[in-house]
């Protein structure tokens, strides 16, 4: 009885170690994790590998179309952008988006990426809108929750917004790809965006108090 006791312990022991050496190794975290490394290693790659680059762009696209009235207060001339405008012109913002992500790979800087940008009819740059969700003040808080789904994992990711005195979370959808996992899409930067516009008012109409 002893011995089947400890057979067992040692079973649970076993599982639980491969199940935390799987987490650590290939879980959604450690995904997160080598993307930001190949950022820190400027290595495009490795960096593409965990993050699907064109669906996470082709989203981005939608969401600032959907906040387009917004888009006046936290970038210059943004509320001249209609949304139907920004529509027609998704082929065009979706290249010029992935680009820009490609160049901020390579150089880690939000400043280049959004240089690199293409001429275009509508000239809306994705790491400029980052740039005022995530300002370069701003710090990793870390990971609030990692909720897994199957083959599906939503995850967010707080930082600091010193600007507004708060933190912000950007949640990124992943999916399981068999070895590893891989973020397909930045779920509420919209959202998000409506929120810096709103408090970007606030500040703005307290300034004049």
């Amino acid at each position: 009885m002893k011995r089947l006791l400890l057979l067992l312990a040692l079973a649970v022991v076993v599982i639980g170690g491969y199940l935390y050496y799987r987490e650590v190794t290939t879980g959604p975290k450690f995904a997160l994790g080598q993307a930001a490394k190949a950022v820190h290693d400027h290595d495009v790659s490795n960096f593409e590998k965990y993050v699907d680059v064109e669906s996470v762009t082709g989203s981005l696209v939608d969401q600032v179309a959907d906040q387009s009235k917004a888009m006046g207060l936290v970038v210059p001339g943004g509320g001249l952008v209609t949304r139907g405008l920004l529509g027609l012109a998704k082929p065009q913002l979706a290249k010029a988006a992935r680009k820009e992500v490609q160049r901020f790979v390579e150089t880690g800087s939000l400043e280049a990426a959004a240089a690199s940008q293409p001429e275009r009819t509508v000239k809306v740059s994705m790491a400029a809108l980052a740039s005022k969700v995530i300002s370069p003040e701003s710090s990793f808080k870390g990971v609030k929750y990692v909720n897994e789904q199957g083959e599906q994992a939503l995850v967010g990711l707080e930082f600091t917004q010193p600007k507004y005195d708060t933190t912000m979370v950007l949640e990124v959808k992943m999916r399981d790809r068999g070895d590893y996992w891989q973020v397909t899409e930045i779920t509420n930067l919209g959202q998000t965006l409506g929120h810096v516009a709103r408090l970007e008012k606030q500040r703005r109409l307290g300034g004049r108090n």
